[in-house]
C-alpha cells in the first residue's frame, strides 16, 4: 500500500474469525431492521439488508469477524436512546451505514435511534479497527504468480504486454472555514477545497496501492513524486519483475499506465501528445486510454458505493479524513475479494471527477519514450523482427 499522510504505519495483524455472541446474524437483522426509523424506514426495500448497507450478508459477517476482537476488546458504553447496549453487529452496521450512505451524523442517529456522538464514536472505532485488521486486502502483489495473473489479464484486455496496473487520481471535496488562511493550500485548480486520492488498480478494479492526504492544489505529477511508490519505482524496487522480450530483442520492463496528467517514466507509460500523430501512435493511445479507464471505473465505483467521500464533506478533520478514505478503499477491495453479488447491480461509470478538466504533464523520460515507441510498433504489428 502507498502513503497515507497523517497516520503512522501500523503493524498488520492476523484476522480472527468470530461472530456476535449476542444473537445469530439472522435474528440480529430481523430485530435490528424493526428499530430503523425516520425517512430510512419509509424507503423502498427497507426489509432487504443489501438496500441499507450496499453489501451482502456474507460480506457483512466477514467484516464483523475482522473487527470483532478490536471492537470488543475495549469495554464500551455505547447504547441507543432506549439504553440498550450496542452489540458488535450493531456497531458495524452503524459504521457501514455512515460510510456507505454519506448521511449526516444526525440523520444516522435518527434512523437508528441514538445520539450523534454515539454514531461518531462508533464509526471512528470501526475505522481504527479496519485499519489494523483489513489492511491485507490492499497490498501490492507479493508473489510472481499473482503478478503474472495481473499482467495476463491486462494483456487480454487491450493487448498491453507486461502492464501491471493503471493509475488515476480523484478529489475528495471539503468545506473548510474561510477564516483560516492556511486552508488556501487545499484550494484546487477548480477553486474547490479538496484532498487528493491517487490509486493504482488491477484489472479487477482492485486497489493495489494508494496515496492520500495531499491537498487538492497539488497536481497528479506532484502527488506521484511525493509518494513511496514513486521512490520504489525509481530505485528499481518495484515493477522489477520479468521482462517482455519483443521479436527484435527489445526487453520491455514491467510498468503501469496513466493519462496525460502523469509523467512519462520507464515504469509509467502515458499516451502520446500533440497533433499529427501516426496511426501507430493513435492505436497505442487507444489501448492506453481504454486500459486506464479501469482506474477511473474503480474510483467512480468507490465514490458511488462509499458516499461519505462522494459529496462535499463539512469541515472534516484533515488528519482523520485520510484514514477514512483508506478504510473505504479497503472495503471496496473486500467486496471484490468476497465476490459480493452486489457488484452485479453497480452501474458501470468512469466519471469520478466530472467537474475537473484533464491535466497535462510535459515531462518525458528519453528511455521511457524509446520503450514506448518500440511497444507501439509491436502492438501495431510493425516492429521488424
Amino acid at each position: 500500500m502507498g502513503s497515507i499522510r497523517g497516520i503512522k504505519k501500523r503493524k498488520k495483524a492476523d484476522d480472527k474469525d468470530g461472530q456476535d455472541a449476542s444473537a445469530t446474524p439472522f435474528d440480529w437483522w430481523q430485530h435490528f431492521s424493526l428499530r430503523i426509523s425516520g425517512p430510512l424506514a419509509q424507503s423502498k426495500n427497507i426489509e432487504k439488508f443489501e438496500s441499507v448497507f450496499k453489501i451482502s450478508r456474507k460480506t457483512f459477517n466477514y467484516i464483523c469477524s475482522l473487527v470483532e476482537e478490536d471492537l470488543l476488546a475495549r469495554a464500551s458504553n455505547f447504547v441507543d436512546l432506549n439504553g440498550k447496549r450496542l452489540s458488535l453487529n450493531d456497531q458495524v452496521a452503524i459504521a457501514l451505514r455512515r460510510l456507505s450512505s454519506g448521511e449526516s451524523l444526525s440523520t444516522i442517529g435518527d434512523s437508528f435511534r441514538m445520539n450523534q456522538s454515539t454514531v461518531s464514536q462508533v464509526t471512528w472505532r470501526f475505522v481504527e479497527a479496519m485499519e489494523e485488521r483489513g489492511l491485507h486486502h490492499l497490498s501490492w502483489p507479493s508473489t510472481e504468480t499473482e503478478m503474472e495473473e495481473i499482467k495476463s489479464k491486462f494483456e487480454n484486455f487491450r493487448g498491453l504486454s507486461n502492464c501491471c496496473g493503471a493509475v488515476d487520481s480523484t478529489h475528495i471535496m471539503m468545506t473548510l472555514p474561510s477564516v483560516d488562511a492556511l486552508n488556501s493550500v487545499w484550494l484546487d485548480r477548480e477553486k474547490n477545497c479538496s484532498m487528493v486520492l491517487q490509486a493504482i488498480v488491477d484489472p479487477d478494479l482492485r486497489f493495489r496501492d494508494i496515496v492520500t492526504g495531499w491537498p487538492g492544489s497539488m497536481s497528479d505529477e506532484q502527488v506521484l513524486r511525493s509518494c513511496s511508490f514513486f521512490k520504489l519505482g525509481e530505485e528499481g524496487k518495484r515493477l522489477n519483475g520479468g521482462k517482455k522480450v519483443l521479436p527484435e530483442g527489445t526487453a520491455v520492463r514491467e510498468y503501469i499506465i496513466g493519462d496525460r496528467g502523469f509523467p512519462l517514466l520507464p515504469w509509467l507509460l502515458t499516451p502520446y501528445e500533440g497533433k499529427g500523430l501516426s496511426n501507430v501512435q493513435v492505436e497505442f493511445n487507444t489501448r492506453v486510454v481504454e486500459t486506464q479507464m479501469l482506474a477511473k471505473k474503480a474510483l467512480a465505483r468507490l465514490k458511488e458505493m462509499w458516499r461519505i467521500i462522494q459529496g462535499v464533506m463539512w469541515k472534516p478533520d484533515k488528519h482523520k479524513l485520510p484514514r477514512i478514505i483508506l478504510v473505504c478503499c479497503i472495503l471496496h477491495n473486500i467486496v471484490i475479494d468476497m465476490k459480493d453479488e452486489v457488484l452485479n447491480d453497480m452501474p458501470s461509470c468512469h466519471q469520478h471527477d466530472s467537474r475537473y478538466q484533464d491535466q497535462t504533464c510535459e515531462f518525458v523520460d528519453n528511455t521511457a519514450n524509446a520503450m514506448r515507441q518500440k511497444l507501439s510498433l509491436f502492438l501495431s504489428g510493425k516492429l521488424p523482427s
